[in-house]
């Protein structure tokens, strides 16, 4: 008798069963991505506030900054900020430094559900550039929170996020913890203004 494989599959809400080594696009929903996002907490919890600082809330903040550093991008370009963490509804946020421990199975996996996530949204692959340009957005949303909610000092966050740089009105807003159904809420709010535009 043969070992069965090891399951590999998780289960969602809507009813899909997402296989998270070989990611159907036809099993991905945005509410499982919305309600998964809005109970991942950043910084593995370890910030400060009533409430846990989501994924989908980070999400946010990112797509904001990013609309903030390339005023001229379109819908496209912010499905592609709101959604560069949206493989983190399944396999959760592992900060940095243990990612850099694990080597790049983390990131295999983390490519071929990110992969998935743009096809079935319709989403072209983005540009070495505009990736640049989530990565920098990403940075800046780390530092703010890193000083706001997690307890580094800004001599800290420079040393590991970088030279602060403006950010958009509203930013802070968005670094402030949100019950979980508001940020799941805003954050399908957010994908759908950007899916009608």
């Amino acid at each position: 008798m043969s070992a069965r494989p090891p399951r590999a599959w998780q289960r969602m809400l809507s009813g899909r069963r997402l296989d998270l080594l070989d990611p159907s696009p036809l099993d991905i929903e945005i509410a499982d991505i919305a309600h998964g996002l809005a109970r991942v907490a950043r910084w593995n919890g370890q910030t400060a506030g009533p409430h846990v600082f989501s994924v989908a809330q980070h999400s946010l903040l990112v797509e904001a900054i990013g609309r903030h550093l390339l005023p001229a991008h379109g819908p496209a370009e912010g499905l592609e900020l709101l959604l560069h963490d949206a493989p983190e509804y399944v396999i959760g946020d592992i900060i940095s430094p243990f990612k850099a421990a694990i080597g790049d199975s983390y990131k295999a996996v983390e490519r071929r559900l990110l992969a998935a996530i743009r096809v079935r949204f319709g989403m072209p692959a983005p540009s070495p550039a505009f990736l640049r340009l989530v990565k920098r957005a990403d940075r800046l949303a780390a530092r703010l929170e890193a000083t706001r909610l997690a307890g580094f000092s800004a001599e800290e966050a420079t040393r590991f996020f970088g030279r602060p740089e403006p950010l958009p009105p509203g930013a802070e807003a968005l670094a402030e913890p949100w019950p979980t159904a508001e940020a799941q809420g805003r954050y399908l709010d957010r994908f759908r203004a950007l899916m009608e535009s």
